[in-house]
């Protein structure tokens, strides 16, 4: 099944949660996208803040998350788990 881009932009701020400041192509493996999306999807995560493009050594680039980033991953776990919690309960309404 194929993922929407919120799906992976999330994905993309987990891998980098879990694992720390990453380079393109452990975030490609880890958060299992293609090496052309992912350059594009990081440039829109940068241009709202969420992620970060750090220079390690020399010439080193790894990707990091933000605070903004943080909290919005933490938001979006929130959201998804009352999502879960009305499913299972059935207790959505129903339009008339």
């Amino acid at each position: 099944m194929r993922r929407s881009k919120l799906e992976v932009y999330v994905d993309i701020l987990k891998v980098l949660r879990i694992k720390g400041p990453m380079k393109l192509t452990h975030i490609m493996y880890k958060a299992n996208v293609n090496c052309t999306i992912l350059k594009e999807y990081l440039d829109f995560l940068i241009k709202q803040g969420l992620i970060e493009e750090r220079v390690v050594g020399k010439n080193r680039i790894v990707y990091g998350n933000t605070v903004r980033g943080t909290t919005i991953l933490k938001y979006f776990g929130e959201i998804n788990k009352a999502f879960l919690v009305i499913d299972e309960g059935n207790t959505l309404p129903v339009p008339h």
